[in-house]
């Protein structure tokens, strides 16, 4: 079948992440949630990829074809780096469709996007889309949207052996809270996460990357490998401060017990640390503090709303769901992220953009 390849380049398509953009012939997608956009007239539609595992979980990639939710499962293995042809759609009307490709989980894999190939002859116009206002998120696998699609097991545990088939970004209340705003959204969010390195989930091996590591980094995992963020390409209105489910995981030693004052001290410290270097970076951004309905110890709640009221600004706020911590000992599903969106979608409207 012929084809025609529009490649990453193209000024004609649009892009929403922290993305690697540095390298002349691909785009490096790496945050759950990063996407790219394109606008064409023609029957058919697949992205050419290149992917690096890094763990054993199924891979794959979404797509929002004309507002249609769509999964596309690919072949993979640790050693495949080959580039290869993932189909979004094939056998549309032969008119203008609006395709957007995103990335469905957090860093279980990154890829290389090389470009759109798109039928034969096919005719691009560019996408050019005004929001209202722009949102950062640091989070965790909440806030990343995984197991999110699990949804007979809504208000329960997760099922045994998800390995990554049932996450997907799209889901995740911060991205459904930038669609109901109209928002840019950079969603730096990464299961397991903590804020000190050596406590939470995130690779453990050979010792868990918090976030005092991972806050400025494009790249954010030593495979690879790190690389800083340059905070002149995105400074936005809101940013939503989503850590601390995680935190009380210590590998190979007790949980860490935020009622210990001193322990207490140190931590409500390094958060206030990071939040205030992003605070230098964006002068004029509000600061959301906030824990989800994922159940945890109400200890932790207390701990990040003083964390945010010791920051002493107005700038920054500490918000609680109806129902924070409570709602489920399993990751929520697609129905509880809305229910928060909701909530947060409500408290920016009428707390932080008056």
């Amino acid at each position: 079948m012929k084809t025609t390849f529009i490649p990453c380049t193209d000024e004609r398509l649009a892009y929403m992440g922290r993305l690697d953009d540095s390298k002349k012939e691909s785009v490096r997608f790496i945050y759950a949630g990063s996407q790219v956009t394109v606008r064409f007239k023609g029957t058919y539609i697949a992205a050419v990829i290149a992917n690096t595992m890094m763990s054993s979980n199924e891979m794959s990639i979404g797509a929002l074809v004309d507002g249609k939710l769509i999964k596309s499962v690919f072949d993979n293995g640790w050693d495949n780096h080959d580039k290869q042809t993932v189909v979004l759609a094939e056998g549309l009307e032969d008119k203008e469709h609006t395709v957007t490709l995103f990335k469905r989980q957090a860093a279980y894999h990154f890829f290389e996007f090389y470009g759109f190939e798109l039928s034969d002859g096919a005719e691009v116009s560019p996408y050019k889309k005004h929001y209202d206002m722009k949102i950062e998120v640091f989070g965790d696998s909440v806030s990343a949207g995984e197991v999110v699609e699990a949804v007979e097991n809504t208000g329960s545990c997760d099922p045994e052996n998800h390995c990554g088939r049932f996450d997907n970004a799209y889901y995740a209340y911060p991205c459904i809270t930038a669609r109901n705003l109209n928002a840019e959204i950079h969603n730096n969010a990464q299961g397991g996460i903590a804020i000190f390195n050596g406590t939470g989930y995130f690779h453990m091996d050979p010792e868990a990357i918090g976030v005092e590591t991972t806050w400025d980094k494009l790249s954010y995992y030593p495979e690879g490998p790190y690389s800083d963020w340059n905070f002149s390409r995105f400074t936005p209105d809101v940013v939503i401060m989503a850590v601390g489910q995680n935190d009380p995981h210590c590998e190979g030693h007790e949980d860490r017990d935020i009622k210990d004052p001193e322990y207490r001290k140190k931590w409500k410290a390094k958060y206030k640390e990071i939040t205030s270097s992003l605070m230098e970076k964006y002068p004029k951004a509000q600061f959301i503090f906030l824990l989800t309905v994922l159940m945890h110890y109400p200890d932790w709640d207390e701990a990040v709303k003083e964390t945010a009221q010791e920051l002493d600004s107005e700038r920054v706020h500490y918000f609680e769901f109806t129902r924070t911590g409570k709602a489920t000992p399993g990751h929520p599903r697609i129905y509880e992220q809305y229910e928060m969106a909701e909530e947060l979608t409500a408290y920016i409207v009428n707390s932080i953009k008056k």
